[in-house]
């Protein structure tokens, strides 16, 4: 009587689109679950809670301003709310980009592993930074910052925001938070979470703050600032993986990173160290969210400023390690020249030598030594 033997077959591997479309399929759900408790008025409280903005203040009209009453909303803890589901909704963008348009540029292009996890991460990124940049271009636009620039600082606190302000802090904040989760769901190396936790974590702290201080003015100024810059570094790194020879996009980036700082730091030192230290107010008052007061004002320079000279070193750490690449790359082409001999002119010498004189690897070798002797 013969004896099966028993199956060695591995289970099946989910691809990583089956899981990416899983999720995606989940999340959906849920989010569906609070729209639709819109529909139904025992729970419809409870979802408005979660798709629509809370804490909103109607002020009448004046002379001044407009006719129409105007609508201004204030932060609570209710956003955590709002921000969860906003977080929902971030994934599934965040999934239709992925399967719709990354990983059928990817499945053309071919990339190896290294290059097919950057492509998603700048490919992702660009597409926020460029939506975000836009929009917060607008709001600066429209709320007359340009023009005004002591709009930053004056009348401060500024509690109460505009529909589209609060949307757009509420926006960045369920972004960033959506990251968390991404890490899971993407496959993120073990190595490179610690790298990934730093960075969102970075961007949370400061949108954070500035939401919960009230210096949303000063903090969309710098975001917009510092996005515009993060969006031309990752749309260059998407066209150099796409062909080699695109490199001037990192030339414009390095300036621009360098002239970002700069100007970050000099806003924010205008407008905390100077306007608010200025200003008549200058008492802690939690009930009207003033928080003009001088420790707060180092502790906020202070983080802007450790930031800013961490962003830079790593800035310079990576200038540095591209030099190296490139001297790398260019050192076999230099060993592959055929020797020179002290007969030859003076013009050759320099191509393997320094300052028009030979190396001691060439003067010196043992093949040189022997033709000598002989």
């Amino acid at each position: 009587m013969a004896i099966r033997k028993k199956s060695t077959k591995s289970p099946p591997v989910l691809s990583h689109e089956f899981v990416l479309q899983n999720h995606a399929d989940i999340v959906s759900c849920v989010a569906m679950i609070f729209l639709l408790g819109l529909m139904f008025e025992i729970t419809a409280k409870a979802s408005i809670i979660f798709v629509t903005l809370q804490y909103n203040v109607t002020l009448p009209a004046t002379e001044e301003q407009a006719t129409e009453s105007a609508s201004l909303y204030y932060y609570g803890i209710k956003d955590l709310a709002t921000v969860f589901f906003y977080m929902l909704v971030a994934i599934i963008i965040h999934a239709i980009i992925q399967e719709y348009v990354l990983d059928k540029i990817n499945r053309r292009m071919h990339f190896s592993k290294t290059k097919h996890s950057k492509f998603n991460e700048s490919g992702q990124l660009s597409a926020f930074y460029l939506f975000a940049c836009v929009w917060g271009t607008f709001i600066l636009i429209s709320e007359n910052y340009i023009a005004d620039p002591t709009i930053l600082w004056r009348a401060y606190p500024h509690n109460l925001m505009t529909f589209q302000m609060k949307f757009f802090y509420i926006s960045q904040l369920a972004y960033w938070l959506h990251a968390f989760p991404e890490l899971y769901f993407q496959k993120t190396k073990k190595e490179d979470i610690p790298r990934q936790l730093v960075y969102i974590g970075l961007y949370l702290f400061h949108i954070a703050g500035a939401y919960l201080l009230n210096l949303n003015h000063l903090g969309l100024v710098l975001l917009v600032l510092h996005y515009f810059v993060e969006f031309l570094f990752h749309i260059s790194r998407l066209f150099y993986f796409s062909n080699e020879k695109y490199q001037k996009g990192f030339s414009l980036w390095a300036v621009l990173f360098v002239l970002g700082r700069l100007l970050t730091l000099i806003l924010s030192v205008l407008t905390v160290g100077f306007g608010l230290a200025r200003a008549e107010n200058q008492k802690l008052d939690f009930s009207t969210g003033n928080f003009n007061v001088l420790a707060v004002r180092i502790a906020v320079l202070a983080s802007i400023c450790i930031t800013q000279a961490f962003m830079m070193w790593k800035f310079i750490n990576f200038q540095l390690r591209r030099w190296r690449e490139h001297s790398a790359f260019q050192a076999p082409a230099v060993k592959k020249k055929p020797t020179v001999t002290k007969g030859r002119s003076s013009r050759k010498g320099t191509e393997n030598g320094v300052n028009g004189t030979l190396t001691s690897n060439v003067a010196d070798s043992p093949r040189n030594r022997k033709e000598k002797s002989s």
